[in-house]
């Protein structure tokens, strides 16, 4: 009688847990509508799971400090199937970063595009089609 209900509590957190990963990937805090441009310095490159970040410190325009931006992208193995690695931005490099801007207006947004000012590299990702299920 206990190893039934234990065996049946498992599958049924099993269930709900599956449920909380398939909600992580809500875009619904992105403006997919709107696209906004930061020229600044590559102040990291998280290449971790499940999202990678790129941090980005954005030029000084009225001599204030401002904010870094962050730009989420997918994951390292949806990445690397694209042909990106861990290596694509060290700190320290000038970029112009395209996002589509988080709705509360904070400074992030979803990963559209970066290019390496010193050397033209564009890195592009479209974050919803490389979040679909079923990638290869």
């Amino acid at each position: 009688m206990f190893r039934r209900a234990f065996v049946g509590l498992f599958f049924l957190a099993a269930a709900a847990a599956s449920g909380t990963v398939w909600a992580h990937h809500s875009f619904a805090m992105f403006d997919f509508t709107r696209v906004v441009t930061v020229k600044g310095t590559v102040k990291e490159f998280q290449w971790t799971n499940p999202h990678v970040i790129l941090w980005v410190d954005p030029d000084p325009t009225s001599g204030d400090k401002p904010a870094p931006w962050y730009a989420e992208l997918t994951s390292p193995g949806n990445l690397t199937r694209a042909g990106w690695d861990k290596h694509a931005f060290k700190g320290g490099e000038h970029v112009e970063l395209v996002i589509h801007p988080l709705r509360d207006g904070k400074f992030g947004g979803a990963f559209k595009q970066a290019t390496l000012l010193d050397t033209g590299k564009v890195w592009s990702s479209d974050l919803r089609a490389q979040e679909k299920p079923g990638l290869k």
